[in-house]
């Protein structure tokens, strides 16, 4: 059997799902909302079943492949895997979890092919992670819906040292839309359609950043603020950020272009103003900024923002239309040689395909 699994870009609302999630403890912080979508790159395997064995054999985006893994369908040996962290560490995580609870067989995973950027803010983890959930409830018939497929997806990397939050796995969505709205453990998810094609660039800045230590800042500003700067950064990931990606929804669903430039340039500068103070060696982006105000890429795009957990990963613009797209990427490739521009197609046909599970549209 051959599986895609694509990325997942954060179009609006980054930190928001583990930030709703504190809720829990201290309800006067607000819901958080997430936009994403489906990246048009991913990770493509050939899997078939193994009585005993997990076997991968992987290859990156930029050419370069791991030894094969083999390890026996063993939870012990799955969780200690798990624990070590590193590329492999997701698929043993996943294992194990759908190992203690339908006490299935094993895999054999080729993948083949990757031409996802990798530690880049758009979900390559989440990605291999759906992609053996998907591998074994596919192979051993285990009938999960595509909901599930992301909650064992989810359980898997939690169990690795990844800091993930819940929307990352929603790339099991595929090419399209989604809006998630986190309060505490309860998740609202919603499928959006677009009424016309909509064009985006990700860009991998060619840059670095360390997502453990931004979240870990981060999350050091709740379940309670103790100071101005925890203060702020609740607020952003609070009212901002749901105001700002409740009006993204309804942009979307027009294919809004313009708006949704206008929003992705608002976002970025409130983010700026309220959230880098708390972790300013990591979220400044001098990279992301200097792409985001580079003048040339002006007549071709509407707007743009940073990807996930912020920082110098990873940025995303919204262009004109299809010529402006192909214009963006060439001005990147010419004058920031050192970054990758990918493109990026909301597409009309692939949000008006039948719906997989029973979620609600909003």
């Amino acid at each position: 059997m051959r599986i895609f699994v694509p990325g997942r870009l954060c179009l609006f609302g980054e930190h928001s799902d583990w930030a709703g999630e504190y809720r829990r403890t201290n309800p006067l912080i607000e819901k958080g909302y997430t936009l994403i979508v489906g990246t048009n790159q991913g990770i493509y395997a050939d899997v078939l079943p193994n009585s005993t064995e997990l076997i991968i054999r992987a290859s990156l985006n930029d050419g370069r492949g791991y030894r094969a893994l083999r390890l026996p369908m063993e939870s012990n040996t799955l969780k200690s895997i798990a624990a070590k962290g590193g590329f492999f560490s997701y698929a043993a995580g996943t294992a194990y979890q759908i190992l203690t609870h339908y006490g299935v067989g094993g895999l054999e995973v080729d993948n083949y092919l990757t031409d996802l950027p990798i530690q880049k803010g758009l979900s390559s983890s989440a990605a291999f992670c759906v992609l053996i959930a998907r591998a074994f409830n596919r192979l051993y018939d285990l009938k999960m819906t595509i909901r599930e497929e992301m909650e064992f997806a989810y359980l898997g990397e939690r169990i690795t040292p990844s800091l993930c939050g819940r929307m990352d796995q929603a790339c099991a969505y595929g090419n399209r839309p989604i809006l998630m709205i986190f309060d505490g453990e309860e998740i609202d998810l919603f499928k959006l359609k677009v009424s016309e094609d909509l064009f985006f660039v990700i860009v991998d800045l060619g840059g670095s950043k360390n997502t453990q230590e931004i979240l870990q800042k981060l999350n050091q500003c709740y379940p309670f603020a103790t100071n101005e700067i925890q203060q702020n950064v609740q607020k952003y990931f609070g009212s901002i950020s749901s105001e700002i990606t409740q009006a993204a929804v309804e942009a979307i669903q027009r294919a809004d272009a313009q708006f949704i430039g206008a929003l992705m340039t608002k976002a970025q500068t409130e983010f700026d103003l309220h959230v880098v103070p708390a972790c300013p060696s990591q979220l400044t982006a001098k990279k992301l900024h200097l792409l985001l105000h580079h003048e040339p890429l002006e007549p071709y795009i509407f707007g743009g923002k940073g990807v996930g957990s912020q920082g110098d990963g990873t940025a995303q613009l919204i262009v004109k239309n299809q010529e402006s797209q192909r214009k963006a990427i060439e001005i990147i490739k010419r004058d920031f040689p050192q970054m990758q521009a990918l493109q990026l197609t909301i597409s009309e046909l692939s949000t008006s395909m039948v719906d997989l599970d029973e979620d609600k549209k909003y």
